[in-house]
């Protein structure tokens, strides 16, 4: 890999975790999980994993929306009374930002790892925002999963769509 395609992986890596990081605060939770980075993989400069789910019909908004719908179910299941809806346009910069080493749910680690070794199955290697949807399409369990059923979603019909747009994203 040449420097200019470290420079940008870095850059890849860093947007990634960072907008998952700013999803998880955003909707109130410590630490960002799967789901979290599905929906920073989506806003990435690459635009790989909009394309993958705009195949199906899906955008941020409609992503966002399914994933607040399966935590009010849950905590609904729990008995627990879902907040009101979160405020897509809320100030996350307000927050104090994170310091230290990234921290993410044992799920959301897993999924980086997979979505990192599907960006080096092929040449070049180069991490996109569709090995992530890829990678969490994978998951049979927990909220990105249940999110993606929630959407009438077909897991393996959106992994090959994702992996189609990797390929052409070449």
């Amino acid at each position: 890999m040449g420097l200019l395609n470290a420079g940008r992986e870095m850059r890849t890596i860093k947007n990634l975790l960072s907008g998952a990081e700013r999803e998880s605060r955003r909707g109130g939770d410590d630490l960002p999980g799967a789901e979290h980075l599905l929906v920073a993989a989506v806003d990435l400069p690459d635009g790989t994993a909009a394309r993958a789910l705009g195949r199906f019909g899906i955008d941020a908004d409609s992503l966002r929306a399914a994933l607040e719908q399966v935590h009010a179910d849950a905590l609904a299941g729990a008995g627990v009374q879902a907040p009101g809806p979160v405020d897509a346009a809320a100030d996350v910069a307000s927050l104090a930002p994170a310091s230290g080493v990234f921290r993410s749910t044992p799920q959301a680690q897993q999924v980086f790892r997979d979505a990192v070794a599907l960006s080096k199955s092929s040449t070049p290697s180069r991490l996109l925002g569709a090995h992530v949807v890829a990678a969490v399409c994978a998951l049979e369990h927990g909220t990105a999963a249940r999110a993606l059923s929630a959407l009438g979603l077909d897991r393996s019909d959106l992994r090959a769509a994702a992996l189609d747009e990797a390929d052409a994203a070449r």
